[in-house]
């Protein structure tokens, strides 16, 4: 097999997963899957990532994703900001340099509940990265410069077409299953014949990557804690001019509504009004790029159909409000990685794999109404009710009041409540609103805890205090606080006769681990609570199997 050549001679091997899309959530994937021992191709018809600046706010979840992955520091080295700059953004009223802001999307806050710090780089930085790591993975063939054609769900497998620029013929693949992480306009989505549900703003954005070193030096100057800026202006009725650092040289994007973008790409020196108009000031501008982008939000009806899922924005796709966008997709990979492994490991229940769907389209679709299109209709209330040339009091009084309460961060806790492989509470629901918590709590994110390294497998070696996340297995875990031996031979004897691969992690329930409220905690591959009980449950087998689908 060689580049020219992906299936060989022979027909190839036959893949275990194919990847559609080698963008940053079809590499996570390929990474996840890799490290799990699955045999995987990733299609991408681009020879290298676009070099547009977008996806740049990481989230300390993310973060944890490539620990996990093996790429957090490889990632941290590729920010092209320095290491100490600002990661929080500035909300502002009217322009950048007007009377009233405060800070905004403090995401460090969040610190204590994970495993990992925030970081912040272009999404093509972050390509390269993941392209890098997952072409030296033995289990990962990277077909770079070939483009996906036609998807066949054959029942026992998939047929991927591909065809090569400058090569004679297309080629076939076939796998196992097929995951089309080939963006909003996929493919792979529309094959698999999964419905597209659209919400159209009717409205056109423009976005725009320029250089200003005056910019940079006024920004600096004024607001030296902030990497990003949301201008809330009364005309927009809502709707966000968004500013943002690409780098520390004065180079920076923006996004705007542009009503004339309707009959065309607007030329620079509309542009250039524009972002004087939102800085409130006179700065140099000269442009890098200049393109137009809908506002709407899009969410597939289904993300698994037969053997086809799809991930990112293949999925879904929204305006980039928060840094949402690229986040959900490597927790799509994430979710959807060791559920496709422990099927084809052959551990797995058919409900784990339609656990994907359950799981990420309810937390996306909280995302979307819960926050970026409640970020919209608050905004919209506020510039029609409060105007500071009319009465500057109430205005004060009700910014004031929005520094407050604008907490989007705080709230900003996808879970799985109401999963069905999910023990979690009656009646729950999965969502993105949620609270940060350090108890461990089924559906919801383990937070960290010091263990002791005596916790670790007899195979391990660890530090001293190690983090419960540099224990966690890429199985299933059950940590084990203070239990009698019999609470957790239970489980042992459940998931061995159940073929679950289980690593238990047991300790003392004192100081920080008091944190957690339970005793027992079975911890999925996602580093997410199945279930947890502060005594031994009467069936642990029922307990694997519901938690593994079956």
């Amino acid at each position: 097999m060689t580049a020219d050549d992906p299936v060989g001679a022979t027909g190839g091997p036959e893949y275990q997963v194919a990847i559609v899309g080698g963008g940053p959530v079809g590499m996570g994937l390929a990474l996840e899957l890799g490290l799990r021992g699955v045999r995987c191709a990733v299609v991408e018809r681009h020879e290298r990532p676009q070099p547009i600046p977008k996806g740049q706010n990481l989230t300390q979840r993310t973060m944890e994703h490539f620990r996990s992955w093996g790429v957090e520091s490889a990632v941290r080295s590729a920010r092209v900001m320095p290491a100490d700059a600002p990661t929080s953004g500035v909300t502002a009223y009217g322009t950048l340099l007007g009377d009233y802001w405060y800070p905004w999307w403090r995401r460090s806050a969040l610190r204590p509940y994970y495993y990992a710090d925030n970081e912040r780089l272009p999404q093509y930085c972050t390509e390269e990265v993941l392209r890098a790591a997952a072409s030296s993975d033995r289990n990962v063939d990277c077909l770079i410069g070939w483009t996906a054609t036609s998807v066949i769900d054959e029942g026992s497998s998939v047929a991927v077409e591909i065809e090569g620029r400058g090569r004679d013929s297309p080629k076939m693949l076939r796998a196992q299953y097929v995951v089309g992480c080939d963006g909003s306009r996929s493919m792979v989505r529309e094959q698999a014949g999964i419905e597209l549900r659209r919400t159209d703003h009717d409205k056109a954005m423009v976005l725009l990557v320029f250089r200003s070193a005056e910019l940079h030096r006024l920004l600096t100057e004024r607001h030296p804690d902030a990497s990003f800026f949301n201008v809330l202006h009364p005309d927009l009725d809502g709707y966000w001019q968004f500013l943002g650092r690409v780098d520390d040289q004065g180079q920076w994007f923006f996004h705007a509504p542009v009503e004339a973008a309707r009959s065309g790409t607007p030329d620079a020196a509309a542009c250039e009004r524009l972002v004087r108009a939102a800085v409130g000031a006179h700065v140099d501008v000269a442009f890098d790029y200049i393109g137009v982008w809908d506002l709407r939000f899009a969410s597939a009806r289904r993300y698994r159909r037969g053997r086809v899922f799809v991930a990112g924005d293949a999925a879904h796709s929204h305006p980039p409000y928060g840094g949402y966008g690229i986040n959900t997709g490597f927790e799509d990979a994430r979710n959807l990685g060791w559920k496709l492994a422990a099927a084809l490991r052959g551990w797995a229940g058919e409900g784990l794999l339609d656990s994907y769907d359950a799981e990420r389209r309810s937390v996306f679709e909280s995302t979307s109404a819960d926050f970026i299109e409640a970020f919209i209709e608050r905004d919209r209330r506020f510039v029609r009710s409060f105007d500071p040339d009319a009465d500057r009091e109430a205005f004060e009084r009700a910014w004031s009041s929005r520094q407050v309460r604008d907490d989007g961060v705080a709230t900003f806790e996808p879970h799985y409540e109401g999963s069905p492989v999910v023990l979690g509470p009656p009646g729950g629901v999965s969502s993105a609103r949620g609270s940060h918590s350090l108890a461990a709590r089924p559906g919801h994110h383990l937070p960290p805890c010091a263990l002791s390294a005596a916790a670790a497998p007899a195979a391990r070696s660890v530090d001293p205090a190690a983090d419960v996340s540099d224990l966690l297995g890429r199985d299933f875990s059950l940590v084990a606080l203070d239990a009698p031996p019999a609470w957790v031979e239970g489980f042992q004897s459940a998931a061995a006769l159940s073929g679950i691969p289980l690593v238990v992690l047991t300790d003392s329930f004192d100081g920080d681990r008091r944190q957690y409220g339970c005793r027992l905690a079975l911890v999925r591959p996602d580093h997410y609570v199945a279930w947890a009980g502060r005594r031994a449950p009467k069936d642990p087998a029922a307990i694997l199997a519901t938690a593994t689908g079956h």
